[in-house]
């Protein structure tokens, strides 16, 4: 399977980069960082220097503590956005089991769930076409609903009916399409034709 590590050669920035980037939200000190990521102070200050000096970080003091997060500003900010929600949490077990779940066509989550951003009732959090395995999909989704602490508002259709929904321009499925979102399975252009 596909990794960070295969494009990042410091397997300690791309924990890093996990860290930061599944939580968007959050502020770490260094030391909750070397827990977390489980390496050496050391090498988690250095990469943290590293990441500081190009921009990708910022930091803050706030009493004894330094405190980093990542720059919502960086140029490459979205993309490795896409790229670690493809390796953490939801997104990774989704692309992990797609197998179990079925015969997936087209699967993808809305950037919202990723930026940890408030939704409302009705946004889609995760979209699944083709001929899903319902149980392993609602066990699946309520592993990450316990750790995401929130639920997660997930359709899924066949393919006969989601084209059927967009031929029929039916308000439900527009409304999904013109959402921003990370496609985990298929092709983007070939869904939304």
């Amino acid at each position: 399977m596909a990794s960070l590590q295969d494009l990042l050669v410091s397997k300690v920035r791309v924990k890093l980069l996990k860290m930061f980037l599944a939580n968007p939200q959050e502020i770490f000190y260094v030391r909750q960082l070397v827990r977390l990521t489980e390496e050496e102070i050391n090498a988690v200050r250095r990469e943290l220097l590293r990441m500081e000096e190009r921009g990708l970080v910022a930091k803050e003091d706030r009493g004894n503590r330094v405190y980093y997060h990542f720059q919502r500003d960086y140029l490459f900010y979205n993309e490795l956005l896409r790229l670690v929600a493809k390796t953490v949490g939801i997104g990774q077990a989704m692309i992990k089991h797609k197998n179990k779940l079925g015969k997936i066509k087209y699967a993808f989550l809305s950037l919202k769930l990723l930026r940890k951003r408030p939704h409302k009732e009705d946004d889609v959090d995760l979209l699944v076409v083709g001929d899903v395995v319902m149980p392993q999909l609602a066990a699946l989704i309520s592993q990450y609903e316990n750790e995401l602490k929130r639920e997660i508002n997930y359709s899924a259709m066949t393919k006969e009916e989601f084209n059927f929904r967009k031929k029929r321009r039916d308000p439900f499925i527009l409304n999904v399409l013109s959402q921003s979102r990370l496609m985990l399975i298929g092709d983007e252009e070939e869904m939304i034709e």
